[in-house]
């Protein structure tokens, strides 16, 4: 009996990891050409990559349009020409810059360095005073002396 649920469980994830069309297990390739082009939807300012809306009637067709450009053989340029072709340059973005690729590392620069400060600001051990308060002392000795009285 375990191993016919087992057996079930594997055929029924076999089949949702198949349910996807090929714009949507898109990989690499379709990502590297879809970063280079603007989502026409209207209602994001994401690139075709990375656009979040589900079932976007201009994202996922072109994922698909990209994805069997790319089964044909078809250089990454071309496809893109293709695009503008049929779409103009409005449809282009630019490739990030090393610049920013770099930003969101250098941002966390600030953010670690208000976590040290605030880390060593708030847990630092408290030191005992170096002289005694006088009026500590009184009851210091009546302390001992209460405690010698116990015995």
């Amino acid at each position: 009996m375990r191993r016919l649920k087992s057996s079930l469980l594997l055929v029924v994830l076999a089949g949702l990891s198949l349910a996807q069309n090929p714009a949507e297990r898109q990989g690499v390739d379709v990502a590297r050409v879809g970063v280079r082009l603007a989502c026409l939807c209207g209602a994001c300012n994401a690139t075709l990559a990375n656009c979040p809306m589900l079932e976007c009637h201009s994202g996922k067709p072109g994922k698909e349009k990209i994805f069997r450009m790319q089964q044909a053989g078809i250089s990454d340029q071309a496809i893109i020409d293709d695009f503008v072709k049929e779409f103009g340059s409005g449809i282009l973005r630019a490739a990030p810059s090393v610049y920013g690729r770099l930003i969101p590392y250098l941002a966390l620069i600030p953010g670690l360095g208000l976590v040290l400060w605030f880390i060593r600001r708030y847990y630092r051990p408290r030191l005992a005073p170096a002289s005694p308060d006088p009026s500590l002392a009184r009851y210091q000795t009546q302390i001992e002396k209460d405690l010698s009285q116990l015995d």
